[in-house]
């Protein structure tokens, strides 16, 4: 009983830091914003929504203020939430599936085909909503080769699903490599560099409109099923007497994972890390069990990278790609853990 109200206690402090983030986040940029009217933007467009359009408040703002608070800010706020917590979740879910505490959601080859979908789409030119559809499929499809391997190679699934895994990504790897070699040094090679640096000062409300369905597809079923993954920590033989079907419930992991991961990399590019260190930040605090370490490493993923990217687009006069903050700030602390073995505790 003590654990479940320290437990409670812990989620409801994460969930109100977060949220405090979250308002605060839109206080932040060059143009500047005062409470009330940040306030009454966010408001109408609440009701506006739950009305659909019937209502609204009293406009007391510039149309300015509004463009940047609706069109600007929220979409990328609501993205690195649902971003965070994405990527969190899968590294998590994948941790517990490989019993591997060093795996991370770009394990299967999501990340490395997302990014050559990007880079490709650049180089033939294609529109904004082109390369992050491009991204998206080729993300899926490294996954999808990498389980196809692992399924017609004859040594054990779970080392089988890793090298496939290690085989795609360098493959892919390669890939980008060679579209950059060929890109246009002048336009087309700036910009394939840059999205693979992870950012997300080009998310819209249309982007949003595109991933939140993969990564709810994904995050719910894993969310739902988080206590099943606490039995693939332990062998086969143990899950199957407790009558658990681990074929099934990897493949379920591994098509959520890759729905979130894909998903996630095609709206913001590849940012690196936040799948490794943050389900062991809550590892620290929650403990190892996955009835709450999933939930807990959503709200920090998002807590995360909400902060992640308030330094990124303030801390210097030109915005900080995040896949080189996340790495400033990952590396560090995980070495740490590392070296102390802080991500052992358990309850």
């Amino acid at each position: 009983m003590k654990e479940k109200t320290a437990y409670g206690f812990k989620i409801i402090i994460l969930s109100v830091c977060c949220l405090a983030v979250f308002f605060l986040s839109f206080f932040l940029g060059r143009y500047d914003l005062d409470f009330l009217t940040v306030v009454r933007i966010l408001a109408d467009r609440l009701v506006r929504l739950v009305s659909f359009g019937k209502l609204g408040l009293m406009q007391t703002w510039t149309s300015a203020q509004q463009a940047v608070v609706v069109n600007i800010r929220l979409p990328r706020i609501l993205a690195a939430v649902l971003i965070g917590a994405a990527l969190s979740v899968a590294g998590a879910s994948y941790q517990g599936m490989f019993r591997n505490p060093m795996v991370s959601p770009d394990l299967l080859g999501a990340s490395t085909g997302a990014g050559f979908g990007a880079a490709l789409a650049i180089l033939l030119g294609f529109s904004y909503t082109g390369i992050t559809l491009s991204s998206f499929v080729f993300g899926l499809s490294a996954v999808l080769l990498a389980y196809l391997v692992s399924k017609a190679s004859r040594i054990q699934t779970t080392l089988a699903m890793v090298l496939a895994g290690v085989m795609v990504s360098s493959l892919f790897s390669a890939g980008t490599g060679f579209v950059k070699l060929v890109a246009d040094t002048d336009s087309q090679l700036p910009a394939i560099t840059y999205w693979l640096m992870g950012s997300l000062s080009s998310v819209k409300a249309k982007d949003l409109t595109f991933a939140v369905i993969p990564i709810l597809l994904g995050l719910v079923p894993i969310i739902m099923l988080r206590w099943r993954i606490n039995l693939l920590t332990v062998s086969e033989a143990e899950a199957r007497s407790m009558g658990i079907e681990t074929g099934k419930l990897r493949l379920v992991v591994i098509i959520c994972a890759t729905l979130m991961t894909s998903a996630a990399i095609s709206i913001s590019g590849m940012i690196g890390w936040v799948g490794l260190a943050v389900p062991h930040f809550c590892r620290l605090i929650f403990g190892q069990d996955y009835r709450r370490l999933v939930p807990s490493s959503a709200i920090m993923g998002a807590l995360f990278l909400l902060l992640t990217d308030n330094v990124a687009r303030t801390v210097a006069s030109s915005e900080i790609p995040l896949g080189i903050l996340t790495a400033f700030i990952g590396a560090p602390v995980f070495m740490y853990l590392i070296i102390t073995g802080g991500s052992s505790r358990d309850d």
